[in-house]
């Protein structure tokens, strides 16, 4: 809405005006299949749509891009990450082509993929000294994925992985998992998943079953609801999260812009993914004016062609596949209540990393 705002909600000759689709229902607590197809056939069969942005989760992208893709209908997401859903060859078999059923890309985001955070999520915990990590992840579409990343590149670079399970996120509580792995004296629990997918939960029987380690968690933790229902205590000092991108206290120029505003008119900080939101609506009006049209396979060509974009997230573009070419990850640490910044990561750290002997 704010970066409407900001052009007067008009690009050219055209008028810009932005729906809220929910794709949760009050029912299931969170995103089903159902309600996120039924909100892409809607936008296909809406001439008036032109691009969607979104969605949050991975796993509710694989059914809507496949729909959106029948129309040519441009699809920007600030925050599903999954490797599989743009990148040939590291996701599962098919993919991404099965996203593609008329052969041409319409999906791209703002967001690093996992491809990115995951390694480097490893070769964090590499530089701490962590030599044994029990892996946890969702069983869902980005937090198994990550999680399956992380544990990859940990055995790649000599560290043990204790053992990997998926989580039954309906469960209340996870106390005799968190038995079994205080048994096993890890250095480091890592954790593939959302707050939506009991991440909180988890922290807490984590620490209240007394495990001497550190918690790591993706950026699908990275809420100020997480913590609460961890509990900030516990997480103090020990829990920290991974973030393909800089935090909003980090940003600069235009990002550094966006957040002052943001607080202005909201009368808070935003969170992590906020700056995410406004970069994707970015991208839709520079496809909208760069197209010059309302034809939809013209409005998507435009966005695939971006290379130069000078927006809040710094001066990047997109790949061949609709990737971002930004790659830095950021680790916050919990402190007083919040996650306050820690230090940065590149790819370029990973670059000369010797094989484990």
């Amino acid at each position: 809405r704010m970066a409407i705002d900001e052009v007067g909600g008009r690009v050219g000759s055209f008028r810009v005006e932005y729906l809220d689709l929910d794709d949760s229902t009050v029912a299931a607590g969170q995103w089903t299949s159902e309600a996120e197809a039924a909100n892409a056939r809607r936008a296909l069969q809406d001439p008036d749509v032109v691009a969607c942005i979104g969605p949050l989760n991975s796993g509710a992208a694989k059914v809507s891009i496949p729909i959106l893709n029948f129309g040519d209908l441009l699809m920007v997401s600030p925050a599903a990450t999954a490797v599989g859903l743009t990148k040939p060859g590291l996701g599962e078999p098919g993919e991404p082509a099965v996203y593609r059923p008329v052969g041409r890309i319409n999906f791209v985001r703002v967001v690093p993929a996992d491809d990115l955070q995951g390694p480097l999520s490893a070769e964090w915990a590499r530089r701490r000294g962590m030599q044994k990590v029990y892996v946890l992840d969702d069983g869902q579409v980005y937090g198994k994925g990550i999680a399956d990343l992380f544990a990859e590149r940990c055995r790649e670079i000599g560290i043990e992985v204790l053992g990997h399970d998926s989580i039954d996120a309906r469960a209340h509580e996870f106390k005799s998992l968190m038995a079994r792995v205080k048994s096993l004296d890890p250095d480091l629990v890592y954790f593939g998943g959302t707050v939506q997918s009991k991440g909180g939960q988890l922290a807490k029987d984590m620490f209240s079953a007394g495990i001497d380690a550190v918690l790591l968690v993706p950026d699908g933790c990275q809420s100020q609801t997480f913590i609460e229902s961890a509990g900030a205590a516990m997480l103090e000092g020990r829990c920290f999260v991974t973030f393909g991108g800089l935090p909003p206290e980090r940003l600069t120029g235009k990002g550094a812009a966006f957040v002052e505003r943001y607080r202005r008119e909201y009368g808070e900080s935003p969170d992590g993914y906020a700056v995410y939101g406004y970069e994707a609506a970015g991208v839709v009006l520079r496809a909208i004016r760069d197209a010059a049209t309302k034809d939809r396979r013209a409005i998507t060509a435009a966005a695939l062609a971006i290379r130069d974009y000078d927006g809040a997230l710094g001066r990047w573009g997109f790949d061949d596949n609709g990737d971002t070419t930004l790659g830095a990850l950021t680790v916050s640490v919990v402190r007083e209540g919040r996650f306050e910044f820690a230090e940065t990561i590149t790819a370029s750290d990973m670059a000369d990393e010797p094989p484990a002997e």
